[in-house]
């Protein structure tokens, strides 16, 4: 009995997590949608992921579709056996696979195979400490490949771009801290938390700063100069102007939480840990005894329903100027966008992540492409019982990723736009000016507003990829994006980039003790 409700425990803390955004992420999220103004695409951004917020709520889905890599940290008193809380997670993870809680995740680095489960070598992570207490704390994040790709760590002394030199000091770690977060730009769905680790060696330095995401985001550091530098990061990291999805904005960062443990003379690393808006981590107390929950933490202060709000930024978006595109759509229609429009699209589109671009480099296409939209998006999909897919969660992924692909295979098979987030590069800039193409920004983190607009799921091709990288012929109507790369040469993410580094620049004279 004891394993069967550890295993039960296990499954709802997996399931929370997914789909119900704790306490303090969402004041951060409410906090910043107020402080936005009003009318821009950013304002439009937190609109929509409120809206998504409320949306997994109400459906008990997950609230981004990558779910990420689970990283569980645990702590058990000395008579707690750690093999059978470990046995207990797997099974959890593989259930909460099955019902669609989670996307399957786990990739062969060697074969590419997916595991189908989410259970492989490495994953999840588990990751134990004993202590004296009489309970079980489990904590769980779930932490995306976007954000977890604008991770990095610095090597003091270091030369920062816009900033200068890094010294190893507290004005060293501050430059560092401020230049991670003008490098994540809008791809790791901004606006973000990180946290950061002071210290170790590399991959210490790393855990320190992921440990420090299980921080409360109202908390307070209980070493005096580093509660000092988090206010400091707060405040001046939203000078940036960098702002949701990077469309620029008065909110680039919604959290900042920093540890610091020792080092050796040799080496002084700076680690952080960049985390999207879809902040997902919660805990559960568990009872060695029963294997039931105690107690959930993240529970203080008030709860902000989101739900309350969905209808009235359905009918302030509804006030907006839209262009509608249905594919095929030809190259004048195409040439006719600018950076800034707001497009929404009905018809047909198709979704290519990292596999289906590298196969489309050398093979043929399975379907014909020509006028097309491409839909970077690695979606949650279950039968059901009739046998037919259907989709629960399918927001885009990052593209920079594709940007040694992307303009050959949209010039090769007659591609007309892509959809993403987080923006591309001068090679696919370059392309779509050439060919008449565009790139459209959609909002990361939004898996349930944007699976809301799909009706239908019309067929799947490359399926040997495995889910999150097969070929999905998706019908969709009012699918929102924002034109931020257009046919002619001009990128909103490039203009971003420009000006944040400019406003970087103003931070590299110290200016605290």
């Amino acid at each position: 009995m004891y394993f069967e409700n550890l295993k039960k425990s296990i499954y709802d803390l997996i399931v929370e997590t997914s789909t119900n955004l704790p306490k303090d992420v969402r004041r951060a999220i409410a906090k910043a949608t107020a402080s936005e103004n009003a009318g821009t695409r950013s304002a439009m951004s937190l609109a929509t992921i409120t809206q998504n917020i409320g949306m997994a709520d109400k459906e008990v889905s997950p609230i981004c579709q990558d779910t990420g890599l689970p990283t569980f940290k645990i702590k058990t008193p000395i008579d707690v056996n750690q093999l059978e809380i470990k046995a207990a997670i797997y099974e959890s993870m593989e259930l909460a696979t099955k019902n669609g809680k989670l996307r399957p995740n786990s990739v062969d680095s060697l074969t590419g195979e997916n595991s189908g489960n989410n259970l492989g070598a490495g994953t999840p992570v588990i990751k134990f400490e004993q202590w004296e207490k009489d309970y079980i704390d489990i904590r769980l994040i779930l932490k995306g490949g976007g954000c977890e790709n604008k991770n990095i760590q610095y090597s003091l002394p270091s030369e920062l771009e816009g900033l200068g030199r890094a010294g190893r000091d507290l004005d060293g770690i501050r430059k560092c801290i401020l230049h991670s977060i003008y490098q994540a730009q809008g791809q790791g769905c901004s606006a973000g938390f990180i946290g950061v680790g002071i210290g170790g060696d590399r991959s210490a330095g790393y855990d320190l700063a992921k440990e420090q995401l299980f921080r409360s985001v109202d908390d307070t550091n209980d070493i005096p100069e580093l509660a000092e530098l988090e206010d400091y990061i707060m405040e001046n990291a939203n000078k940036l102007g960098i702002g949701t999805m990077g469309f620029g904005g008065e909110t680039t960062l919604l959290g900042c939480k920093i540890g610091v443990m020792n080092r050796i003379p040799a080496s002084f690393f700076v680690s952080v840990a960049y985390n999207c808006w879809a902040f997902r981590r919660l805990a559960i107390s568990v009872s060695p005894n029963t294997g039931e929950i105690k107690e959930w933490q993240y529970q203080e202060g008030d709860k902000i329903d989101f739900k309350a709000e969905a209808d009235e930024q359905d009918e302030v978006a509804a006030t907006e100027e839209v262009i509608t595109l249905q594919a095929p759509i030809s190259e004048d229609a195409i040439r006719q966008l600018k950076v800034g429009d707001v497009v929404e699209i009905t018809g047909m589109m198709y979704t290519g992540r990292d596999a289906i671009h590298k196969y489309l480099s050398t093979n043929d296409a399975p379907i014909d492409l020509n006028g097309q939209i491409i839909y970077h998006c690695g979606p949650v999909m279950l039968k059901d019982k009739d046998g037919n897919w259907q989709v629960k969660a399918a927001g885009p992924t990052t593209s920079i990723r594709e940007e040694p692909y992307q303009g050959d295979i949209m010039k090769k098979f007659g591609i007309r736009a892509v959809i993403g987030k987080g923006g591309m590069g001068a090679k696919t800039l370059k392309a779509l000016e050439e060919h008449g193409g565009v790139y459209l920004n959609a909002i990361g983190g939004a898996a349930q507003y944007y699976a809301d607009c799909i009706k239908s799921v019309e067929g799947v091709d490359l399926m040997q990829f495995g889910i999150p990288e097969a070929m999905w012929h998706l019908k969709v109507e009012g699918f929102k994006a924002v034109v931020t790369m257009d046919a002619h040469g001009n990128s909103l993410h490039k203009d971003i980039e420009m000006s944040s580094l400019e406003k970087l620049a103003q931070f590299k004279e110290r200016v605290y003790k």
